[in-house]
């Protein structure tokens, strides 16, 4: 039997140590977060509510937008005349708390999953492109981000959602649009240190493109800080569409929307708690989850932490 070449060992040995350090640094992540029990609990709150709002028809029998007049106002754990019961009680129309909280799970990610979409990717080009090019690139999208920041969202919000009327793809696009700012400045600050770098400054001197350094190696390293920030930003897109909805600018009855639960509860929350009450927890369980998911991601992303 013929010994192998040694330039076929040298292949088989390098096909293993090309493909095991990338795994092991997966392995390394998911460590790091695994012991950061807070984040753990964070992502678990995030994909429960994510279940639940994508089985929603499985997971409630009771119609959210169905009205039950003769059994308004029924407090928590009661029994109709059919013999269901409603576990968080009914509204001031009949209609099941929990099923519509569920379905509430809807819009509220819909919107925080869109906008961030949006607004991220609006901004990671906006930050690539100024921190690499500098000069008066740079300083024509910070001025226009200034003024991004000089008007107040929710006036501009108000004055949109009033021009364009109060509708699911409004609400996306006026969130996405006016929250790039923060996404531009943070990948703007990492293009500025990453085009510094000797292996930028090498593949600059061997000919390669502008085009092609920005995504091969700008764009890779500030990814990271990108998509922490983009964890973040989802839960306050999140308490800003149920804002929206409370004001009677989100999504309009009768899709059910926890701000607008908010709104219907508080007229009756001396004498029916549970409406305002239990919209308010699934905003703050769910917000709390997102944050506590984003802080873990942060610290694990983080070079500069061992833990």
């Amino acid at each position: 039997m013929t010994p192998p070449t040694p330039s076929a060992t040298a292949r088989a040995l390098d096909l293993p140590a090309r493909v095991s350090p990338t795994r092991r640094e997966w392995v390394a992540f998911l460590r790091r977060l695994a012991r950061r029990r807070t984040a753990l609990f964070g992502l678990c709150v995030v994909v429960a509510v994510l279940v639940l709002a994508l089985g929603a028809p499985w997971v409630t029998t009771w119609d959210p937008v169905e009205q039950d007049i003769g059994n308004r106002l029924q407090a928590p754990g009661s029994v109709d005349g059919s013999g269901g019961v409603h576990l968080l009680g009914t509204d001031q129309l009949g209609r099941d708390l929990l099923a519509r909280i569920i379905f509430g799970a809807r819009p509220a990610l819909l919107v925080g999953f869109a906008a961030v979409a949006i607004s991220g990717l609006l901004g990671l080009v906006v930050g690539l492109v100024s921190g690499y090019f500098g000069g008066w690139v740079d300083d024509v999208f910070m001025r226009l981000a200034d003024i991004q920041l000089a008007f107040p969202f929710i006036l501009l919000a108000i004055a949109v959602i009033g021009v364009l009327g109060p509708s699911l793809p409004v609400i996306i696009v006026v969130i996405g649009v006016s929250s790039w700012v923060v996404y531009a400045r943070v990948v703007r600050s990492e293009a500025l240190s990453i085009r510094e770098r000797e292996f930028v400054q090498a593949a600059r001197a061997l000919g390669v493109r502008d085009g092609r350094i920005l995504l091969r190696h700008v764009l890779p390293n500030a990814l990271t800080p990108w998509l922490v920030v983009a964890t973040l930003d989802m839960a306050r897109v999140i308490v800003i569409e149920s804002a929206l909805s409370f004001l009677g600018l989100g999504v309009q009855p009768p899709t059910p929307t926890w701000g607008g639960m908010l709104a219907d509860g508080r007229v009756y929350i001396s004498t029916a708690w549970w409406l305002a009450t239990f919209p308010g927890l699934a905003i703050l369980v769910t917000v709390l989850g997102i944050n506590l998911f984003g802080d873990g991601l942060r610290d694990t992303l983080d070079p500069r932490l061992k833990v």
